[in-house]
């Protein structure tokens, strides 16, 4: 079997690399594993130096339809993470969240038609569907972003399931609610205050806190994956929802708490444009599969919070670019 990860380098998709290169996902044991990654500022190959010679590497761009008409023919399966995701950068300069999410999705759809793959998994996420005041989004839930990264990844989620409809493209689609875990890049909330705290430095929450975010560990966001790849049905999506609703406030009190810090660490800060103040997943269609988050999110926090003070070497030096 082979196995083409593209975003393989960047923080979700390294956790799935590293864990399916060493055996973490007996079904695809023994796979030979490509990983294709553009290494932008996200994408780092320190990630995967755990498994390293474990796995080819392509650098290259996943909107390049000439690369991916090289390399994608072989592989049986296709695990598609490659996307720009933080919101923040979004607003400020759109244009490459379409070029990538959107334009690069609908390259690699093609390059897996053309080549056959037997199953093509396009991760996705809860962004797509806008803001939930109460109760939790099914599968069939209507797509309604409000940003430019939702809209861009809601535009690429149609274009894979238009390449199921249309070709018959065996591809499905997983989305999930805010990964947190080890090599996660520090622009996103938790590393983000995290390392801010180990230096003792101040946290900015955005406007009253309010915002519920639904929290999942990458190791269970990862499981829930692998578990599409192997089982889940073409032309379906699947939610993969983690073990804690919460909003950014009780978020920050709980940091601070394991830092032995209080209130007067937190900056107050003037509210996001356009931001979704709930987001809730159900995920009883996977769990049908036989998936469940095995991460509680009390530990999975007190892990991450000991691996990023244990490994200041590799945060430091990405802390001035973004």
């Amino acid at each position: 079997m082979r196995v083409l990860v593209t975003g393989g380098a960047g923080f979700i998709g390294s956790h799935y690399v590293r864990t399916l290169v060493s055996g973490g996902y007996p079904v695809f044991a023994g796979a030979r594993v490509t990983v294709l990654d553009k290494l932008t500022y996200a994408g780092n190959l320190a990630n995967l130096e755990p498994v390293s010679g474990g796995f080819d590497f392509v650098h290259g761009d996943v909107c390049d339809a000439a690369l991916l008409a090289e390399v994608v023919p072989g592989h049986d399966v296709v695990v598609h993470f490659a996307a720009e995701s933080h919101v923040d950068r979004s607003i400020d300069s759109a244009a490459e969240f379409v070029r990538t999410n959107v334009l690069g999705t609908q390259a690699l759809m093609q390059a897996c038609l053309d080549a056959g793959v037997s199953r093509v998994v396009h991760v996705s996420t809860d962004e797509v569907y806008g803001s939930i005041e109460t109760g939790s989004w099914d599968e069939e839930a209507p797509l309604r972003p409000r940003s430019p990264y939702s809209a861009s990844k809601a535009g690429a989620d149609h274009v894979a399931r238009a390449y199921g409809v249309t070709h018959g493209l065996p591809v499905m689609i997983t989305r999930c609610g805010n990964n947190y875990g080890p090599y996660q890049y520090p622009e996103k909330l938790v590393p983000f205050f995290v390392t801010r705290l180990i230096r003792g430095e101040k946290v900015p929450l955005y406007g009253d806190g309010g915002n519920v975010r639904d929290w999942v560990h990458v190791e269970d966001h990862c499981r829930g994956i692998q578990l599409v790849a192997e089982r889940g049905a073409a032309g379906e999506t699947y939610h993969v929802a983690g073990t804690a609703e919460l909003a950014n406030k009780e978020l920050t009190i709980r940091l601070l708490e394991a830092f032995g810090y209080g209130w007067d660490m937190v900056e107050h800060v003037p509210d996001r444009k356009g931001h979704d103040r709930r987001y809730s997943l159900s995920d009883a269609k996977i769990r049908a599969l036989g998936y469940e988050p095995s991460v509680g999110f009390d530990d999975g926090l007190r892990d991450t919070i000991a691996w990023y003070s244990g490994n200041p070497d590799w945060w430091t030096p990405l802390l001035g670019e973004h």
